[in-house]
């Protein structure tokens, strides 16, 4: 297929915007250009890529494919730049990584201030996902790497560190649970509660809790976002419940406490950093990996959940 590379650019801008004349402004190319490269792909394939409509383009399930590949092949030329930038001794490159909501704050961004100050040739993309969303870009080639919970049902992941993360109270200092390590899940009875919803992974712990110990909470509110129910406690609307790592920030700052809940039915979550097995990270992806690795465990119980000294 003659000029591959061209073609995909131009194809990958028409399946994201929709639209021939919009690519075509965003490239700086004609619009014949572009559809004329996408006609010969359709006849040289014999199936169409695009339905014509009279709002735009939309891809067809060829067309969906290709989209993929196109993903794949941007991500195969950015490791064959780093590759050959290594040949030449330069530690330089561009690495993509997914996390879940949790890691927004705290441990993630300090590792990416401390690798800018020594690989000011690197540069970094950070997408953050719902737990399976991470899964599916490190799967999909789209990442480097991922850290979600949970990998380990999953073919076709290395997992390159992980740490126990539990689930638990958090609340404000001066409440009954500030200064407890743990309490049963019934503690929460008759207290107003935060709770987490889908897509977050924690949502399911909690749904396991209610099924086998038939406490019926007090549901004040419910979001899918870490950050709401974290500002939420802060507000003192209620109780939350999550994870050790989704206020291992506001815990050492003295600002939350959290508690673990300690019922024997509920097992410890794995976090884990994690790659695709198939593919060879890139000079620039393995050291940006080592980053992540070299501090991986302070993310566990219980050093996340310990204040910082006064």
């Amino acid at each position: 297929m003659p000029a591959f590379s061209r073609f995909l650019r131009y194809f990958m801008a028409v399946g994201r915007l929709g639209s021939i004349r919009k690519a075509a402004d965003e490239l700086n190319v004609s619009a014949s250009a572009i559809d004329r490269q996408i006609l010969n792909v359709e006849a040289d394939l014999g199936m169409p890529l695009f339905e014509r409509l009279p709002t735009g383009l939309r891809l067809t399930a060829a067309g969906e494919i290709m989209m993929s590949a196109g993903i794949r092949w941007r991500k195969d030329m950015s490791d064959v730049r780093a590759q050959i930038e290594d040949l030449r001794g330069l530690k330089r490159g561009h690495v993509e990584i997914a996390v879940i909501d949790a890691l927004a704050k705290g441990y993630i961004p300090a590792m990416i201030q401390s690798l800018q100050q020594r690989y000011p040739g690197i540069t970094i993309g950070v997408r953050v996902l719902n737990n399976d969303a991470v899964r599916q870009a490190i799967m999909n080639g789209e990442v480097d790497c991922g850290i979600f919970f949970d990998p380990q049902s999953f073919r076709g992941l290395t997992a390159r560190a992980f740490v126990d993360v539990v689930l638990g109270f958090l609340t404000t200092p001066g409440h009954a649970f500030d200064g407890l390590r743990e309490v049963r899940f019934s503690a929460c009875n008759g207290s107003a509660l935060i709770v987490p919803s889908e897509p977050l992974a924690v949502s399911h712990q909690i749904a396991v809790l209610e099924g086998t110990t038939g406490v019926v909470l007090d549901k004040m509110v419910t979001s899918d976002n870490i950050q709401m129910v974290t500002s939420l406690v802060l507000q003192g609307v209620g109780i939350g419940i999550l994870t050790s790592i989704d206020v291992s920030t506001e815990v050492r700052r003295g600002l939350l406490s959290f508690t673990r809940i300690s019922d024997p039915i509920l097992r410890p979550m794995t976090l884990a950093l994690c790659t695709a097995s198939a593919r060879t990270p890139s000079y620039a992806a393995g050291i940006v990996l080592a980053e992540i690795e070299h501090g991986f465990g302070q993310l566990g119980y219980p050093a996340s959940i310990e204040a910082a000294p006064a």
